[in-house]
């Protein structure tokens, strides 16, 4: 899912109408339904205790569709496949990187973007060139991501096989996004691909396992449609029945990392997971890494831009990018300890509401093109 924001983003990159063809409807900026909050956790009815709606509401994709709309607007040649990045030299200020690769393989770059994901390389030799040069071993803690204390079961239904209602109405999933919550768990679903496949992520949580190191086992499998059942059972009987009807579930254990004092070194960033991968209670880590990107390109793109400056030039995409990406990255975990009620509002709704409903302010705090050009004041600035 994406927001608003990020939505501007594909409109500026001339992406907005074959994006609009494979979303699960067309986005409209009137006023939407982000998410429709309900107490679940009882073989009962459940009840709702928070609508929460925005402009555009909440955009959802297919992510293999969305990517196609990228990918499909490529230059011929720019992608190299099959090549794994082992290390990288950044000897002498000025000097082209080189990069090592797995098969032995170099090549030269003036600028690495680390866009390598939640287990990222180049973050990793990014932290100990910074720890070692600066002596600062602490930098070294920050390398590898940490479980969340969350496991998630994700699957997907065609909207052909969701069940109806008491009355015979069309599951309320299809009509917007839900968010069924309970104590220390919680499962969202929602349509994708034109309404017709419904995409469902369920989240149990043992907050005490928060902070532990990665996940002892493979951080995804398959498991039974039981499992999935058995976590959930004496839930209210529309996410039951819902849950039912994943055949074949996957199991993941949700990683993040700590905050980065900062995304680059020298003519090195990073950007998207590599630099803040984060829980998915806002959906917001890949529209954080579009937002990422388009501040990158900008800057790079700006004729003030040459090779004698592009060190001030990154340093203005982590001025401008680092703080708001880090206000996400924690929103998202705060977001899921409120949905679960382990939050400091606990199962107060009057609180928690509220709550919730700041957590979504960062959508329309500042357009793509404010953050662009408050980045490019400030490298001109220096």
């Amino acid at each position: 899912m994406i927001w608003g924001k990020t939505w501007r983003i594909l409109e500026l990159l001339d992406l907005a109408d074959e994006a609009s063809k494979i979303a699960h409807a067309p986005p409209s900026s009137a006023l939407g339904i982000g998410f429709d909050f309900r107490r679940s956790d009882q073989a009962s009815i459940g009840e709702r205790f928070l609508l929460a709606e925005m402009p555009y509401g909440c955009i959802r994709f297919h992510r293999a569709e969305f990517l196609d709309v990228f990918v499909n607007h490529l230059p011929t040649g720019v992608a190299h496949f099959r090549k794994r990045v082992k290390s990288y030299e950044q000897d002498t200020p000025g000097d082209p990187i080189t990069l090592h690769f797995n098969d032995g393989s170099t090549a030269e770059c003036d600028v690495l973007v680390g866009a390598d994901g939640v287990k990222s390389m180049v973050r990793a030799e990014m932290l100990k060139h910074i720890a070692s040069t600066k002596g600062n071993p602490d930098l070294l803690d920050l390398i590898d991501p940490f479980f969340s204390g969350t496991i998630a079961y994700r699957g997907l239904i065609p909207v052909d096989k969701m069940p109806k209602g008491p009355d015979g109405s069309p599951h309320r999933t299809i009509r917007s996004p839900m968010m069924y919550c309970g104590k220390s768990k919680h499962v969202v679903s929602y349509s994708i691909s034109q309404g017709s496949i419904v995409n469902v992520v369920t989240f149990a949580s043992e907050p005490e396992k928060e902070g532990a190191p990665a996940y002892d086992g493979p951080w995804v499998t398959e498991v039974s449609k039981q499992e999935l059942l058995d976590c959930y059972a004496n839930w209210e009987p529309e996410v039951v029945d819902m849950l039912n009807c994943i055949e074949r579930p996957t199991k993941w254990a949700m990683h993040q990392l700590k905050h980065l004092p900062n995304y680059v070194d020298g003519r090195v960033a990073l950007l998207g997971d590599a630099a803040h991968a984060m829980t998915p209670h806002q959906g917001a880590g890949a529209g954080q890494a579009i937002e990422d990107a388009y501040v990158l390109a900008g800057i790079l793109g700006d004729h003030h831009t040459q090779l004698d400056n592009i060190d001030t030039a990154l340093r203005a995409y982590d001025h401008m990018r680092r703080p708001l990406a880090s206000h996400v990255l924690q929103g998202s975990r705060d977001a899921g300890r409120m949905y679960e009620f382990n939050g400091p509002q606990g199962e107060h709704y009057e609180t928690l509401c509220p709550a919730i409903q700041r957590q979504w302010e960062w959508i329309w705090a500042s357009t793509p093109e404010e953050d662009l050009e408050n980045a490019l004041k400030w490298m001109k600035e220096q």
